[in-house]
C-alpha cells in the first residue's frame, strides 16, 4: 500500500514518527513534508498528497499542521478527497468506517506523536463499512 503525507513545519517530528511506523509496516511512502521547522505554507503540501490520492497514485494521505484545520480545508478542495480531522485513534476509527475518509489530517499542537501514530494505525486498518453510510458518502461529492 502507498500513502502520500505531507506536513508543514509543525509537524516535522509527526511525520518522522509516521513515516518510520508505516515502513516497520510494509507501506511505501510518498513524502511531500518538509523536514524542517521553518515557517511554509500547508497548501503547498496539501495539494501534492491529494493529487496523489486523486490520481490513484497513492492509496490514502496523511496530512499534518498545526491545528489540522487548514491542511484539511485545503486537501479537501479536491473533488475525490474526503478528508477527516482527527484527534483520536476512535475518530480516526469512524472516519473510515462511517465516512470512507482517504486522508487522515492530524492537528500537530493538539495531539502527541503517540496519539497521532495510533491514529494512522487505526486509520490505515478499518475498512468502509459501506451499506447505509455507501449513500451518505456518495451524497458528499458536487458532481
Amino acid at each position: 500500500m502507498i500513502i502520500s503525507i505531507g506536513n508543514d513545519h509543525a509537524g516535522p517530528n509527526y511525520k518522522n514518527a509516521i513515516v518510520t511506523f508505516l515502513k516497520e509496516k510494509g507501506y511505501t511512502i510518498i513524502n511531500h513534508g518538509t523536514d524542517t521547522f521553518d515557517s511554509v505554507d500547508y497548501p503547498d503540501f496539501g495539494h501534492a498528497v491529494a493529487n496523489d490520492v486523486e490520481s490513484k497514485k497513492a492509496n490514502f494521505g496523511i496530512v499534518i499542521c498545526g491545528s489540522g484545520n487548514g491542511i484539511a480545508m485545503t486537501v479537501n478542495k479536491h473533488q475525490d478527497i474526503r478528508a477527516a480531522l482527527c484527534w483520536t485513534k476512535e475518530i480516526a476509527e469512524l472516519a473510515r468506517l462511517h465516512n470512507d475518509a482517504n486522508i487522515l489530517s492530524i492537528p500537530a499542537r493538539f495531539t502527541s506523536i503517540e496519539q497521532a501514530v495510533q491514529m494512522v494505525d487505526v486509520f490505515l486498518s478499518t475498512a468502509f463499512e459501506g451499506g447505509r453510510h455507501a449513500n451518505r458518502v456518495n451524497k458528499i461529492a458536487c458532481k
